[in-house]
């Protein structure tokens, strides 16, 4: 597909452009009204597609779970395999689109590698997550990035001190998630590993606060995310800090996403999975699998 159709509609997904605007740009560059809309689902998320991991797999204990934060309590989707033993725990944060059927299989995922997985709505600042995806990406729109990133760090002494829990913290993040990842590593002491996939860095001056080891996935074709990497990485090797950057080659935004349609490349989600694995091992501690 064109690169500039998929930059349009990464410009739509991320609310820099409205719907109007998305869908007029998007039939000229298509050539009609007609071949834009024949283009939309190969853009979409298929959350049909969702379920690598069965929301009954009996070898998983998952129920809904809530938090205190200073936004008020978070809703979260809790999972772990059923033998409910000690083990190190995993925050997964979700993109723009709150805690959908998408994320809640990653939190499976990580779950099925045996590790404590919590997987917060931080839409919950703001009423929690619409079933509707439009709706869920206007909702996040409209509430406070500030708030959200406060109720996921949050989450961190929660999921510290929960019984089944080892007390080894780690974060996982996915676009708008990355970014609150990289927030939640320079904000909480007590976060042992940092995992961001194609996440907005933040600024230099916060930096110095990051304590936990860092893994750092990019897409290739994501200038909007890609032009802050420069900066980031020069002010985390200045400050001493752990971290290893990935680009992988031929990739979009949300290329670790399954349910992303065009924009998911199997291969490259492969590979970072493997290493977000391995770094997670590394930094919390290798759990025995769900069996």
């Amino acid at each position: 597909m064109n690169q500039d159709i998929i930059n349009l509609y990464d410009k739509f997904t991320h609310g820099r452009i409205n719907r109007r605007d998305f869908l007029d740009r998007l039939a000229e560059l298509a050539g009609s009204a007609a071949a834009g809309a024949a283009l939309l689902p190969l853009l979409h998320c298929n959350y049909a597609q969702a379920a690598t991991v069965p929301a009954n797999d009996p070898r998983l204990a998952a129920e809904r779970v809530s938090y205190d934060s200073p936004k008020g309590k978070i809703a979260g989707y809790l999972v772990r395999p059923k033998d409910k033993a000690k083990r190190p725990a995993v925050i997964v944060i979700h993109q723009n689109r709150g805690l959908n059927a998408h994320i809640e299989d990653v939190a499976r995922r990580f779950a099925i590698e045996g590790f404590l997985t919590l997987a917060p709505d931080l839409l919950s600042v703001n009423g929690g997550t619409p079933s509707d995806d439009d709706k869920a990406r206007a909702l996040h729109q409209r509430t406070s990035q500030e708030d959200m990133v406060v109720a996921a760090i949050a989450a961190v002494p929660y999921m510290r001190h929960f019984p089944e829990s080892t007390g080894k913290v780690g974060a996982v993040g996915f676009c708008f998630g990355g970014g609150v990842v990289n927030r939640m590593a320079a904000a909480s002491p007590d976060l042992a590993a940092a995992v961001a996939y194609y996440g907005m860095p933040i600024p230099a001056d916060r930096v110095p606060g990051i304590k936990a080891p860092l893994l750092l996935h990019y897409a290739e074709h994501d200038d909007f995310t890609n032009k802050g990497i420069p900066a980031y990485e020069a002010a985390l090797k200045n400050s001493g800090k752990r971290y290893t950057i990935y680009t992988y080659p031929g990739t979009q935004h949300a290329f670790n996403d399954d349910t992303a349609g065009i924009r998911y490349n199997k291969a490259a989600a492969d590979l970072a999975w493997n290493r977000t694995l391995a770094f997670l091992r590394e930094y919390l501690g290798t759990p025995p699998k769900a069996s």
